[in-house]
């Protein structure tokens, strides 16, 4: 790994400055090194996460905003990895989010996996364009070393704190002389390189908060670009890659706002035009905290694993903020095509907005439906994926399944309303839609009662329609007749049907159970009972 480090830095020669300036050629033969162009009119966006976590909404929010925008505009959507901060790199997390990304249908253009024009994409792989800009810098007087340590760093908090001021760096090293900083480097002292801040105000245009003016030199010092331990800084690294990778828009969470400044200086001290910068509001909690990768039930393997459907998901974080035209309120099911017709950034809402998780629940089961009744090819993945589901649940009465296809649509038509999720099919109170019941010890009608209700059941004369309402009308007349307190036979009969002392009505347990499969249960259970 080509990491910027004080060693590689100095190799071969012994004075500090002039060491840096001659350690790497101005020459180059990538293509990167060339000066990109963002005047050939296509739109170029980046995803750019750190490998230090897993996703979750806030993170795939911004990346769907990001491809919704490249797509609208025919453009190009990039996933980079911005992995220079080494002690907080989580192993196999950039292929985790990846993963993620195609999961959610939100797949990249160019990313380090499938490749494209302006790789690498990870930017432990691009310290060498690193070293070559950060030397420009040094040779325009743009950025210098710093030989301050910690420890006097910590002791400058500690009096502003003390003082009631911001905390800042003072800019010392700024004032070294040649001399100076090649003796430091003679002695191997550890240092780190600094981007001198300009101390005019900065001024943009956020394409969603409208005109930003910041004077970032009076609210911090001159900003670390490349750290001791060698590596690169995100907001150096952020820019350099940022154009040559020819990013036109910008489109990140709010939070990177106060940074943008300080990001638009840089672009300058090269001579390199800026992207246009649009800054997304907070996705908070139901609670209004903030959302953490460590945050289990926000991560998106949570969703994965609880049965949401991705585009359920998606729609759930459209909901969040804005950036749609009110079209899109009306359509039950929304899909990525009508995500990306109805994308608008100016209708994004500059407030921060709560997540409402039952908003998850209603796209979740449109999308049930959606598939179901628009795509069959998607309804048969569900009926298969319901199955396989169900075997892995109930793997023990693997005998006694009812499975039959033309069942498991039944099941999936009647439970769309009772439903969050394809996962709640096999909880305790649905569990009797595929195995029959366990023996109940307790005798609540006689037997013969049960037998009888079972054979005119299974006839047409005395229930025509095997309905709800039919059902419920026949079994009050059937009460009645025998002489049976209504609710002991809505009793006996839940608990021969289902084994369960709560969950639907009875008849409507019937109805989805279909005439043969509760004729059948009811008989076992008369059986059960002699």
């Amino acid at each position: 790994m080509g990491v910027i480090s004080g060693a590689v830095w100095k190799t071969s020669l012994p004075v500090g400055l002039r060491a840096v300036l001659r350690s790497t050629s101005l020459g180059c033969t990538r293509s990167y090194c060339d000066q990109p162009s963002q005047d050939d009119g296509e739109v170029r966006v980046r995803f750019a996460p750190s490998p230090t976590g897993f996703m979750h909404l806030g993170g795939l929010r911004t990346a769907l905003y990001n491809y919704l925008f490249a797509k609208q505009h025919g453009g190009k959507f990039v996933l980079r990895i911005e992995d220079t901060d080494r002690e907080r790199f989580v192993e196999g997390a950039a292929e985790k989010l990846y993963t993620d990304l195609k999961w959610a249908g939100v797949e990249p253009d160019e990313d380090p996996f499938k490749g494209g024009p302006y790789g690498p994409y990870t930017q432990s792989q691009r310290y060498d364009i690193y070293k070559q800009e950060v030397k420009k810098l040094m040779e325009d007087g743009r950025a210098y070393y710093c030989f301050c340590t910690e420890r006097r760093l910590e002791l400058l908090r500690k009096e502003a704190l003390r003082l009631r001021q911001v905390p800042k760096y003072d800019n010392k090293c700024r004032h070294l002389t040649p001399g100076q900083i090649a003796e430091r480097l003679a002695k191997n002292d550890k240092f780190c390189i600094r981007f001198r801040l300009a101390s005019k105000g900065d001024e943009f245009n956020d394409l969603i908060y409208g005109k930003i003016v910041y004077f970032i030199a009076q609210q911090e010092g001159d900003p670390v670009i490349i750290k001791s331990d060698g590596y690169p800084t995100y907001h150096f690294a952020n820019v350099v890659d940022d154009h040559y990778m020819r990013i036109t828009h910008v489109l990140r969470g709010v939070e990177w706002q106060i940074s943008t400044p300080k990001h638009i200086q840089l672009f300058h001290a090269f001579g390199w035009r800026p992207p246009q910068y649009a800054h997304l509001p907070l996705i908070m909690n139901p609670n209004g905290s903030k959302l953490s990768k460590r945050q289990g039930d926000v991560q998106l393997e949570h969703y994965r694993n609880n049965g949401t459907f991705p585009q359920a998901l998606l729609n759930y974080i459209t909901q969040s903020g804005g950036g749609f035209d009110r079209e899109l309120l009306e359509i039950e099911a929304p899909q990525l095509t009508d995500l990306i017709k109805q994308f608008d950034l100016k209708k994004i809402n500059a407030n921060s907005s709560r997540l409402n998780p039952e908003l998850l629940k209603h796209f979740n089961r449109a999308e049930i439906r959606y598939r179901l009744e628009n795509d069959p090819e998607a309804a048969e993945r569900i009926v298969t994926a319901v199955t396989e589901m169900v075997r892995k649940e109930f793997a023990k009465d693997a005998k006694q399944l009812q499975l039959d296809p033309g069942h498991v649509r039944d099941v999936l038509s009647w439970s769309l309303p009772r439903i969050d999720s394809l996962n709640d099919l096999v909880k305790g109170k649905l569990s009797f839609l595929w195995v029959l019941p366990q023996p109940s010890k307790e005798k609540l009608i006689d037997s013969d009662i049960l037998a009888l209700l079972a054979k005119n059941l299974a006839t047409d004369a005395d229930v025509p329609e095997f309905n709800k309402s039919e059902l419920s009308r026949f079994m009050k007349a059937f009460a009645e007749r025998n002489h049976l307190a209504f609710e002991k036979l809505m009793k006996a009969l839940r608990s021969g049907l289902s084994g369960l002392q709560e969950g639907p009505s009875v008849p409507e347990m019937m109805e989805i159970l279909g005439r043969e499969k509760t004729v059948q249960r009811i008989e076992l259970a008369a059986g059960r009972q002699k």
